[in-house]
């Protein structure tokens, strides 16, 4: 039987996120997956969808909706593979309680606000240049090892290179039970 993955969209949910099927077809044959749109989970509808007005609905309760919505809709262990704010709203939602096998986050950007770490085998990955990334002191508080990929910023986990290396992060994990 297959694991399950459960992928957290960007905050562009399906809307920009052509990159989303390249990890479909490193992962799917390895694993059940289950996909969230962000914008869905969050309840976010802005009139006119650029960067700022949906990061500002995401910042103005798009978040914790998203996160009461994962948390009513999973309730079986699973891994999570999360996106940019997908990984603040997985992360959250594994700090409430949400069953969680794993959490391989990229990019993810409000995670430096959080003053705790969920009770999950966590892979926390940047870019070196993301401005959003936690810094080193965040990250040795918490006693969490960050993943920083040299020259990328915030969109690296659109890049082939990057969604490779994590795919097979993640089927080192469906493939290490079968062994």
């Amino acid at each position: 039987m297959a694991e399950r993955l459960v992928v957290v969209s960007d905050m562009w949910g399906t809307k920009r996120g052509l990159w989303i099927a390249s990890y479909f077809g490193y992962l799917q044959q390895y694993y059940d997956i289950v996909f969230y749109d962000c914008q869905q989970l969050g309840d976010i509808d802005v009139p006119v969808s650029t960067e700022e007005n949906v990061h500002k609905a995401f910042v103005e309760g798009g978040i914790d909706t998203a996160v009461a919505h994962l948390l009513k809709k999973e309730s079986i262990p699973s891994h999570y593979l999360a996106f940019s704010t997908g990984g603040t709203i997985a992360y959250k939602a594994a700090l409430k309680g949400l069953p969680m096998k794993s959490l391989t986050a990229v990019s993810a950007t409000r995670i430096r606000m959080e003053d705790q770490k969920p009770k999950t085998p966590l892979h926390l990955i940047y870019g070196e240049l993301d401005e959003f990334k936690p810094n080193a002191k965040w990250a040795k508080n918490l006693g969490i090892d960050l993943t920083v990929v040299p020259n990328f910023g915030h969109h690296l986990y659109s890049d082939e290179k990057i969604i490779s290396q994590v795919s097979l992060g993640l089927l080192e994990l469906a493939t290490k039970k079968a062994v």
